[in-house]
C-alpha cells in the first residue's frame, strides 16, 4: 500500500519511518536509539560505535542516579562527552597524535549533532549583562552568583569555561 503527497508517491512503511524520525515526540533517547539501529542497517561502524558509547554513558548515569533520565539529563550527559572528546583532542594534539585527535573530533562532531545549537558570544554576553544587572553584581566576590544563574538559564547551550571568562571579564570591567 501506498500513500501520494504533492505528487510524490511513497510507501506506507516508508512515510512511517520519516514520520518516526522526525516526531518531536521522540524522546532524545528514543532517537538515539533509533539513530544507531539505522547506522547498523547502512553499516556505518564509527556511527554505530560512538552511539552505542553514548547510550552505554546515558545508562551508567541512569544507575548512578537510580531512575530513567529526562532529556534535560540526558543532554548534560551529551555535553559532558562532547567536553571529554574535546580534552581528549587538545591532549592528543598536544602529544602529537593528530590520527588520534582527528578520531576524538569525528566523535566529538557525532554526539553535537544531538545537542541544541550552542549560544553564540554576542547573545551570551547579552544575557550575562542582564543577569548582572538582575543581581546588582559588581565585583568578583559575586560571580559564582552570576555564574550560576547564567548556567540556569543557558542550560547545555553553553560551555561553563567559556561563560566563566565572560563573567571574569564583565566583573573585571573588561568587556561591557
Amino acid at each position: 500500500m501506498s500513500i501520494a503527497y504533492d505528487g510524490i508517491v511513497i510507501s506506507l512503511k516508508c512515510a512511517s519511518k520519516l514520520l518516526n524520525r522526525y516526531n518531536t515526540g521522540m524522546t532524545l533517547q528514543e532517537r538515539l536509539t533509533e539513530d544507531m539501529k539505522s547506522s547498523m542497517k547502512a553499516g556505518t561502524a564509527d556511527r554505530t560505535g560512538v552511539l552505542r558509547l553514548v547510550r552505554g554513558a546515558i545508562k551508567n548515569e541512569e544507575i548512578k542516579v537510580g531512575h530513567p533520565l529526562g532529556d534535560d539529563e540526558v543532554l548534560k550527559v551529551l555535553a559532558r562527552e562532547v567536553k571529554q572528546r574535546k580534552d581528549s583532542i587538545e591532549a592528543y594534539t598536544a602529544a602529537g597524535r593528530s590520527e588520534l585527535a582527528e578520531a576524538e573530533a569525528a566523535e566529538q562532531k557525532i554526539i553535537a549533532e544531538y545537542l541544541p545549537q550552542a549560544m553564540d558570544e554576542t547573545e551570551l554576553r547579552q544575557l550575562i549583562d542582564a543577569v548582572v544587572a538582575q543581581v546588582g553584581a559588581t565585583d568578583m566576590k559575586q560571580m559564582g552568583v552570576v555564574i550560576g544563574q547564567v548556567m540556569q538559564q543557558v542550560g547545555t547551550r553553553a560551555d561553563g569555561g567559556t561563560v566563566s571568562k565572560l563573567v571574569r571579564e564583565r566583573l573585571a570591567g573588561g568587556a561591557a
